[in-house]
């Protein structure tokens, strides 16, 4: 009988082959504060929701179930929520968590131009900001803007105050305080499109025609009115569309349009009124109790939301 090879002889013809083992990643999680910002469907039933979040910035996820009705009225751009997020690494999209904290969206229902200026800024928010890069600053006067919106009677003011900070936050802040030719603080009128300082009426005279009009309440205690709220939304709209968001090859929001015409056609008594306290109908002559009279009752306003 022929010897068997040396590698055939006792324990080196049993496999040597150890069993893989095969070990589970931990899932990463974290909890955080956040406001809604955006949400778009995915599939039949999930979400993917932006987020502003206190430490984490602007942070998408996936929430699963988002378009049950429980969960589309947590959902709502405006309200805060109490998130935990969950991926197996920091660059997945993962999931989202979200308890409901306030309701911020439910309570301008019944009042479209407040809710247009929600809408507005928490659009702004979701197209300039970089994704998962914290802005404390942005989300703390993100959270004023909210209080100011249930509370201020001159809400529209804030409103724009808040997208020059939000450009400043940003690092393209406006300069506003003094003349960048002259070096006076009175008589501002002008701001230059190209550098965001302003520039005093007697300086900018000349070139007028190819300067922004800077509205007096932005420099200076003063009232704002319609014509100048108009021409405050105009002026953060040239630095955010030609600074922000063109460089991101993004164009502005269809819901700051929607705002800048809203405020635009809205009376000042039924725009800036506050909150709490009902319409008035501003035409002379209208009684309200309804008895008696050739006026009859006021007339229905209809309010798209």
């Amino acid at each position: 009988m022929p010897a068997l090879d040396s590698r055939f002889r006792g324990n080196n013809c049993i496999n040597q082959t150890k069993p893989s083992v095969t070990f589970l990643r931990p899932l990463m999680q974290w909890t955080d504060a956040g406001f809604v910002v955006a949400l778009r469907r995915h599939g039949e039933s999930a979400t993917i929701v932006e987020l502003l979040t206190r430490e984490h910035g602007r942070h998408l996820g996936l929430v699963r179930g988002g378009q049950s009705p429980k969960l589309r009225a947590v959902l709502q751009p405006g309200n805060e929520v109490a998130a935990v997020w969950r991926g197996r690494l920091s660059e997945h999209l993962g999931s989202f968590a979200c308890e409901l904290v306030r309701a911020h969206a439910a309570r301008f229902i019944d009042d479209p131009d407040r809710l247009a200026g929600l809408a507005a800024a928490a659009a702004l928010i979701a197209a300039a900001l970089p994704e998962r890069e914290p802005h404390a600053d942005i989300f703390a006067s993100f959270a004023a803007l909210l209080a100011t919106l249930d509370s201020a009677r001159d809400w529209p003011a804030h409103y724009v105050g808040w997208e020059c900070s939000l450009l400043a936050a940003l690092g393209f802040g406006l300069e506003l305080a003094r003349c960048a030719v002259t070096g006076t603080a009175t008589d501002l009128a002008y701001v230059s499109p190209r550098s965001g300082r302003a520039v005093s009426r007697e300086a900018g005279r000349p070139y007028h025609d190819k300067l922004l009009p800077l509205p007096d309440f932005l420099w200076r205690d003063a009232p704002s009115d319609q014509v100048q709220i108009a021409l405050g939304l105009q002026l953060t709209e040239h630095f955010l569309s030609h600074h922000v968001l063109l460089p991101q090859g993004r164009t502005l929001p269809a819901a700051r349009s929607r705002l800048t015409a809203r405020l635009r056609q809205a009376p000042r008594a039924d725009t800036f009124d506050s909150r709490a306290q009902s319409v008035i109908p501003a035409q002379a002559g209208i009684q309200g109790n309804g008895s008696g009279g050739d006026a009859g009752p006021p007339p229905t306003r209809r309010r798209r939301l």
